[in-house]
């Protein structure tokens, strides 16, 4: 037996759950508990199932947006170990040329070069590849 889709009664539970992006904690909230009532049942229609879906991509792509979970950067680990060494941006000028190139990485505006990598790498004693962006 083929289960069919039936518009009509999917058009109501979008007309009752309101779908749409997630922008706020109180919608991801909101759309969660209707993820785990409907996860609670034993069967689900097409319908349920499409709705279901659609939820559940919704809060993935927020989730995904808001929750970054060690998401790091050369950047973020240059700054995180200049912080571990209590180290000024002065400190790092011998090392990358000039005080306006270290602002630059510092502010994000330059990447860290190959060269720069393997001179904070030593200086830093840890792997070059932690400065370089993946």
């Amino acid at each position: 037996m083929t289960l069919t889709f039936n518009s009509d009664i999917y058009s109501q539970l979008l007309s009752q759950h309101q779908p749409r992006i997630v922008k706020t904690e109180e919608e991801n909230e909101r759309f969660l508990e209707t993820v785990e009532e409907l996860l609670s049942r034993s069967h689900l229609t097409p319908e349920e199932d499409a709705l279901l879906e659609l939820l559940v991509k919704l809060i993935e792509d927020f989730e995904e947006k808001h929750y970054q979970l060690n998401v790091s950067t050369p950047r973020s680990r240059l700054k995180h170990l200049m912080e571990a060494r209590s180290l000024e941006q002065a400190d790092l000028v011998e090392i990358l040329g000039s005080s306006e190139i270290v602002t630059k990485i510092i502010d994000g505006e330059l990447e860290i070069t190959k060269e720069q990598a393997e001179a904070l790498g030593k200086f830093f004693y840890v792997n070059t590849s932690l400065f370089i962006l993946e």
